[in-house]
């Protein structure tokens, strides 16, 4: 028997921040990592918005992941994509073949989450992936363009307003960048419409936007909304999507409004891998689909399974599932390869998994931002220079942290999006007819031939 087929075999799941982490930190031990996602890259999701406004490319924030891990000699990657699981036999089942395993970490992400509304997807697009960023900025692009060529007030008014179903993160960051667009990039774009005209509104079902921060935070974060001209509707839920309107809900009471463009910044559920582990395994899930994990991350009568990251419903102190965080994927990751090094070692089992919170933050706009780094709560331009610099340095590829700088600073010092491109198969944007240049095309005719019979 060879020395490789001695080596304790690793198997995970996904190439996001949780299965990265936990490649890396298996590196110098004995075993052999096969690392399976069915994209070639790893996406540094939570600078999508920017992509999805335009102001970095999708390379940009994509790590190939074969360039990752090139020096790392115990790390196989596969692209391929996981359909079942069989844990009895240890083996991971793919749409093309199947892959044994000593130990699985499973680390699969989440997905959007309609609220029993699926059909709202393709209306209502959200931003998970690269394509769902460059979906977003074609809508977002082409409601600029249509404004700008329709005749009809209300018609123009209606492609002008943007709904964010969701006052998160994600929705106020988008809020926020959508409005520089409209207020300043766009600024001497456009001859028959004024861009900042642009009703950007966020319905939020809680109280208040931001609403996992303090109140004091939040409302920091509502005041700078208010100055870059985005509406904030709170105690308010989406109950309908339709191609030229939502219906909106507030205390009992229904209103449609207008719009063309309406983006997904709401609501999260896990992979459906999550389903089909707990399937194969006997775990259970929670109401969004994640599987319920052991206090050492891996699942009921299977010490060898390892769940993590989005994927996992992990209590915290309280009882409360953890958040789908980023740095809470990470810990995560790096706890599982912990675990398996140390039984390799056979050192003593670690103690339970305990996430340890060392802050979050989120930006609203050019120099605005909030951020909570243990009690120590900040606002405005401190907390939006914390924001720009550990996102610069969170990001994989020291080559994409340079490129993420340069196009930074061109960005703030111009208020300009190099990346607002317009891809893929484009639609008639206005009725027949009702374009400036076909009307006055319409006129010239018109003219002409009273000129004839004349």
């Amino acid at each position: 028997m060879t020395e490789t087929t001695k080596r304790h075999r690793v198997v995970i799941v996904g190439g996001g921040f949780g299965g990265l982490e936990a490649a890396r930190e298996l590196r110098r031990a004995p075993v052999d990592i096969t690392l399976i996602d069915r994209r070639n890259f790893h996406l540094f999701q939570p600078l999508l918005y920017q992509v999805a406004t335009g102001e970095l490319s999708p390379a940009n924030i994509a790590s190939p992941l074969r360039t990752v891990f090139r020096r790392q000699k115990n790390c196989q990657v596969l692209l391929g994509e996981v359909t079942d699981f069989d844990a009895d036999g240890h083996r991971v089942l793919l749409r093309d073949g199947e892959i044994a395993y000593d130990s699985l970490i499973v680390a699969a992400g989440s997905t959007h989450s309609y609220f029993g509304h699926n059909e709202w997807e393709s209306l209502a697009p959200g931003l998970k992936t690269i394509e769902d960023a460059t979906r977003v900025r074609k809508k977002i692009l082409l409601a600029f363009e249509a404004a700008e060529r329709e005749p009809d007030p209300e018609r123009r008014r209606a492609w002008l307003t943007f709904v964010l179903v969701g006052g998160g993160p994600t929705g106020v960051e988008l809020a926020g960048a959508l409005s520089e667009i409209a207020r300043h990039t766009f600024r001497k774009d456009f001859r028959n419409i004024d861009p900042a005209e642009a009703n950007i509104v966020i319905v939020e079902a809680a109280a208040k936007p931001l609403h996992v921060y303090s109140d004091k935070l939040s409302g920091k974060a509502a005041q700078a909304l208010d100055r870059l001209g985005v509406h904030v509707r709170t105690h308010t839920k989406v109950v309908d999507v339709q191609d030229d309107h939502v219906v909106l809900e507030s205390n009992s009471d229904r209103e449609t409004l207008a719009t063309r463009t309406v983006l997904w910044t709401a609501g999260v559920a896990a992979s459906p891998l999550g389903r089909r582990l707990a399937d194969a395994t006997g775990a259970t899930t929670d109401r969004i689909g994640r599987v319920q994990v052991e206090p050492n991350l891996t699942l009921p009568g299977h010490p060898d399974l390892f769940v993590i990251g989005d994927l996992a419903h992990c209590p915290d102190e309280n009882g409360r599932p953890l958040p789908g965080l980023a740095p809470v994927a990470i810990q995560q990751g790096a706890y599982a390869a912990k675990v398996i090094a140390g039984r390799l070692e056979n050192s003593p089992a670690p103690p339970p998994f305990s996430y340890r919170d060392r802050g979050s933050m989120a930006v609203i706009g050019r120099y605005a931002a909030i951020a909570r780094i243990g009690k120590m709560e900040l606002s405005g331009l401190v907390a939006w220079l914390m924001w720009l610099m550990l996102h610069l340095m969170e990001i994989t590829l020291f080559q994409n942290r340079l490129l993420v700088l340069i196009q930074w600073g061109w960005a703030y010092l111009f208020r300009s999006r190099a990346a607002r491109l317009i891809t893929g198969p484009v639609e008639p944007l206005i009725e027949t007819g009702n374009a400036p240049s076909d009307r006055k095309s319409a006129d010239a005719r018109a003219g002409q031939t009273a000129n004839t019979t004349t």
